[in-house]
């Protein structure tokens, strides 16, 4: 990508959006396309189209999709599926009209099975179950990864799929009915702070183990591989398999861990009691990103400082009380 490239980001207030935002602001890109839900929906095929035909995108970020933790997904599985699939499919084909040179589509690491072996490598997708809370969104993610391979194949494209592990950062959901684990247990300890109250309650048994990795790295690591010269880029395609890459930071912890590690971040020194009546969800997700991290990019952000960003983030945005 040059400096002055049109750039389109799909998705551009979300969490994963607004991190390429503001990543790509920082480094100097000058022509970014951002269009606010109201202005662009990219669940309307005919708009989309129309959109991609008079700005000629040359590169595209995907990042725009329906998101949420277990709960979220456990209770609105049609939503996910038929949201996800609508946006995809109305950009991706844009973006084959059109013209665009590259486009990252975004997905997540729940693509792989739930008892897939650790670190999870980029052969393993559709290689055992997927995990049935939230699987609706994760054949929506798989088939956007079907439609990059297959378009890349028959019409000669260039789309990558990338596979962030689990994220955080500013602009996350702290609404507990939809949040994914970690600005929940923000949300719950920076509450319970505030009001003096003696303990929290995490969801399940406290043992799954996860892999966090901060929205800003992960903008980084997006930019990085749109910018690759064409012949490194060219090697993430091979026709013989999915145009896919695990991006993470190669480290995990267990859930009770990682809420000891908020708690004492934002000072609440209360107990924690595990509602094992709650589920659990995969019981690890570490990715193996060796392929990203061969190319020369790594994670920065460690867990603790990142934690202390989104906390600040949420204070400042008025998202949570000043504990």
């Amino acid at each position: 990508m040059e400096m002055t490239s049109r750039i389109f980001i799909a998705g551009h207030r979300g969490l994963v959006g607004s991190a390429i935002r503001r990543g790509l602001a920082r480094m100097g890109y000058t022509n970014l396309l951002l269009k606010t839900r109201a202005e662009l929906d990219l669940m309307n095929a005919p708009a989309v189209a129309r959109f991609f035909a008079e700005y000629l995108p040359e590169y595209v970020f995907l990042a725009a999709a329906k998101v949420g933790g277990i709960l979220a997904n456990n209770t609105y599985p049609a939503d996910f599926i038929r949201d996800n699939l609508e946006i995809q499919t109305n950009v991706i084909d844009a973006a084959y009209q059109s013209g665009v040179k590259r486009l990252l589509f975004l997905g997540s690491s729940c693509i792989y099975p739930k008892l897939c072996p650790q670190p999870i490598r980029e052969e393993y997708l559709l290689t055992g179950p997927l995990e049935p809370t939230n699987r609706a969104y994760a054949l929506a993610k798989i088939a956007g990864i079907e439609m990059c391979w297959a378009y890349n194949r028959q019409y000669g494209r260039k789309f990558l799929a990338a596979m962030p592990t689990n994220l955080y950062g500013p602009g996350d959901n702290f609404d507990l009915n939809k949040s994914h684990v970690l600005p929940a247990l923000i949300r719950k300890a920076a509450e319970a702070k505030a009001a003096g109250d003696k303990k929290i309650v995490v969801w399940g048994t406290g043992t799954p183990r996860r892999e966090l990795l901060y929205s800003d790295d992960l903008a980084e690591a997006c930019v990085f591989l749109m910018s690759l010269p064409d012949a490194k880029f060219s090697t993430l395609l091979n026709s013989e398999q999915p145009p896919l890459i695990n991006i993470g930071t190669g480290h995990d912890l267990s859930i009770r861990e990682l809420a000891e590690l908020v708690c004492r971040v934002i000072g609440f020194a209360g107990e924690l009691e595990f509602d094992t009546t709650k589920p659990d969800g995969t019981p690890q997700k570490l990715m193996d990103s060796s392929r990203i991290n061969a190319l020369g990019w790594h994670s920065r952000t460690s867990l603790e400082e990142g934690i202390r960003l989104t906390y600040e983030w949420a204070k400042d945005s008025l998202v949570l009380t000043p504990a």
